[in-house]
C-alpha cells in the first residue's frame, strides 16, 4: 500500500519529486488546477488503481484570507473544506444552493485520525503550522471585498481551487485525505509582485516529504 501525494500543478510538484526520488512506497499525480481536473484526474487515477493506496496528501500553495490567522509562507492544515462560491453569484455575496428543495453537498469534514497523526509529526519535528477551513473556490477572489466576504462567511484560513473536488473524490473512494497548504499570498486587491510562489511550492513539498511513509489509516 502506498501513499499519493496530489497537487494542482508541476510547479508545485517538482520540488517533491527531488525530495522523494526512488522512492517506490509512495505515488505521485499532478491533478491539473481547478475542480473538474482535479476530481477527474484523481478518480480516474484511484479507479485503476485497483486499491494499492492507503492515505493521500493533497498539498500546494494558497491563499490566506486577511484577518485570519495565516500569514505567508506559513503552513496550514485543512481541518475542513467548503465549496465557497456554489450558490447565487451576486455583486457583493453568494447566497448558497440548497435552500429551495436542493440537496448539495458542499463542505467536506477533514478532521480524521490521519490529520492527528500529521499534527503529531510536526509536532515532533518543530513544524509550526495553523489548522482551519478552507474554501475551494472556482474564481480565484482577486479583491479584498470578495476575500473578505468568503473568509468571514466561512469563518476560513484560505482558499484554493482543488480542495474540495479532492475531498470528494476521497470519499466516494473511502480514502483518508490529508490537505496542506503553504501560503503564497494573501487575499487582497490583486498585486502580484507580493507573492511569494516559488518559495511557497518549496516549502509546502519540504513539509509534505516529512510524512511520506509515515501515515496509517
Amino acid at each position: 500500500m502506498k501513499d499519493l501525494f496530489v497537487c494542482a500543478t508541476e510547479l508545485e510538484m517538482a520540488p517533491l519529486r527531488k525530495k522523494l526520488a526512488g522512492r517506490d512506497d509512495v505515488e505521485l499525480l499532478v491533478s491539473g488546477v481547478g475542480l473538474v481536473e482535479s476530481a477527474c484526474s484523481l478518480s480516474c487515477f484511484l479507479a485503476a488503481g485497483q486499491g494499492k493506496i492507503r492515505t493521500i496528501i493533497n498539498f500546494g500553495i494558497a491563499g490566506a484570507y486577511v484577518g485570519g490567522n495565516a500569514g505567508l509562507l506559513d503552513i496550514c492544515l485543512a481541518e475542513k473544506e467548503v465549496l465557497g462560491d456554489l450558490g447565487l453569484c451576486f455583486k457583493d455575496h453568494i447566497e448558497p444552493l440548497g435552500q429551495e428543495n436542493i440537496t448539495v453537498r458542499n463542505s467536506f469534514p477533514l478532521a480524521n485520525p490521519v490529520l492527528r497523526q500529521v499534527e503529531k509529526i510536526f509536532n515532533e519535528k518543530s513544524i509550526e503550522f495553523q489548522k482551519g477551513t478552507f474554501v475551494t473556490v472556482n474564481c480565484v477572489s482577486a479583491s479584498a471585498l470578495r476575500g473578505d466576504f468568503l473568509g468571514r462567511t466561512h469563518q476560513a484560513l484560505a482558499e484554493n481551487m482543488e480542495g474540495a473536488a479532492i475531498a470528494r473524490a476521497c470519499l466516494h473512494f473511502d480514502l483518508p485525505l490529508v490537505e496542506l497548504r503553504c501560503i503564497s499570498n494573501m487575499v487582497e486587491d490583486r498585486d502580484t509582485s507580493s507573492w511569494r510562489l516559488n518559495e511557497a511550492c518549496e516549502k509546502s513539498a519540504i513539509t509534505a516529504a516529512c510524512l511520506a511513509g509515515n501515515l496509517f489509516t
